[in-house]
Order: C-alpha cells, then sequence, then structure tokens
C-alpha cells in the first residue's frame, strides 16, 4: 500500500514581503520627511524587515526556490546591517558618512538591478517591486553622495511606493490563494 504525503508547507513569500514593504513603507515615510527616525523604525527593521525576511528565505530555499530564498534572506540580512549602521555597538569603528552610505546603497541597487532581471520571468507585481526598488536603491545613493535631502526626500516618496507594491504582492498572494482565484490581479 502506497501512502502519498501531500506537502502542506505553507507560501513563505507573502511574509517576506509583507516584512519587506511594511519595513520599506516606514522606513521612506522617514526618508521622504514625514517621520523622523525612530525606535518603531528600527524595531520594524530587526524584527519584520529582518528577522520575518530571513526566517521566509530560509524556507524559500528549503522549497528549492533560489530566487525567492536569495531575495528574502539578503534583504533581511540588510535591514539588519542597516540598524547595525545606525546604532552602531562598534564604538571604536567610525560611524558611515555620506560616501560609505552611498557606495553601501549603491551596491544593494547592484544587486537588486540583476534581481530585477531574474523578475522577467515573474508576475507583474513581483517586477513593480524590484524594479522600483533599484530606482529607491539609485536614488538613496545619489542623495548621500551628493548629500542632497532634496534627492532624498524624492527617493522616500519612491520608497512608500515600492514598499506600498510589496505590501500588495503579498496580500494579493494570501487573497487569491484563500479564494483559489485571482482576485487581486499580480
Amino acid at each position: 500500500m502506497s501512502h502519498e504525503l501531500k506537502n502542506t508547507a505553507a507560501n513563505p513569500g507573502p511574509l517576506g514581503l509583507l516584512g519587506f514593504g511594511m519595513t520599506t513603507t516606514l522606513l521612506n515615510l522617514h526618508n521622504a520627511g514625514f517621520l523622523p527616525l525612530s525606535i518603531a523604525i528600527v524595531a520594524m527593521g530587526i524584527a519584520l524587515g529582518g528577522l520575518a525576511q530571513i526566517l521566509a528565505g530560509i524556507r524559500e530555499m528549503r522549497q528549492g526556490n533560489t530566487f525567492g530564498g536569495t531575495a528574502f534572506t539578503a534583504y533581511g540580512l540588510f535591514w539588519w546591517s542597516l540598524v547595525l549602521i545606525w546604532v552602531n555597538p562598534f564604538k571604536d569603528i567610525a560611524p558611515a558618512d555620506d560616501l560609505s552610505m552611498g557606495f553601501y546603497l549603491l551596491l544593494w541597487g547592484v544587486f537588486t538591478f540583476f534581481m530585477f532581471i531574474g523578475t522577467l520571468k515573474h508576475n507583474r507585481a513581483t517586477q513593480v517591486v524590484f524594479g522600483s526598488l533599484t530606482i529607491l536603491f539609485v536614488l538613496l545613493a545619489l542623495g548621500h553622495f551628493t548629500e542632497s535631502h532634496m534627492i532624498e526626500r524624492i527617493a522616500g516618496i519612491e520608497g512608500i511606493f515600492c514598499g506600498l507594491s510589496a505590501i500588495y504582492s503579498a496580500m494579493g498572494q494570501i487573497i487569491n490563494a484563500e479564494y483559489g482565484r485571482d482576485v487581486m490581479p499580480l
């Protein structure tokens, strides 16, 4: 008698997208000038932006999804590294300046651009998330390289769009799975 096991593993993607989207939206409300940088943003970066995405990334890897696993794990670690930059618990190491932050953000932009190329085989919602994230990183890098608060504010507005697009994608995946049909187009 054959006992076939049914794969009942949940899709970790929506959790990762929510972690990314909610944290990105909150941080970019700050970048756009609507909120001060506060413990609310730092805590969200550690918990939802960092931990939730890392957990989602590990689950994606276990399910054989290299793209999702790489994206969620890398961006989760991005949030943890960004919080470390802000808090700088290494008191003997100089804090990040605009030049080093510019290169930090530019490298994330290069990584994200190549991930965007990978999304060309994915749905439109995923393409929007990664395309707008590439633009966000480039704008943030330019803002630091030029020390232009105006560019950083423009980046903030674009980042709010990016974060909300990730939240939409997460909610679309959840709602569509619950209803067994496309309620929210992706």
